[in-house]
């Protein structure tokens, strides 16, 4: 899931707050070591988006 998680946000970067719904349900997608991965490659691919990132992750339990 890891893999089409990434292929879903690289398509829907275009559009931050289509980006922070499909980051939203790719963290719920994804097992909890892939988060970490996750949280990682987003933040490194998407810098522009590091606020939204940020917030998305801190708002998981």
């Amino acid at each position: 899931m890891l893999e089409f998680s990434k292929k879903i946000l690289s398509k829907v970067s275009f559009d931050r707050k289509l980006f922070k719904k499909e980051l939203r349900k790719s963290i719920s997608w994804v097992s909890k070591t892939e988060v970490i991965a996750l949280k990682i490659w987003t933040l490194t691919t998407f810098s522009q988006y590091k606020q939204t990132i940020l917030e998305v992750f801190d708002q998981i339990s």
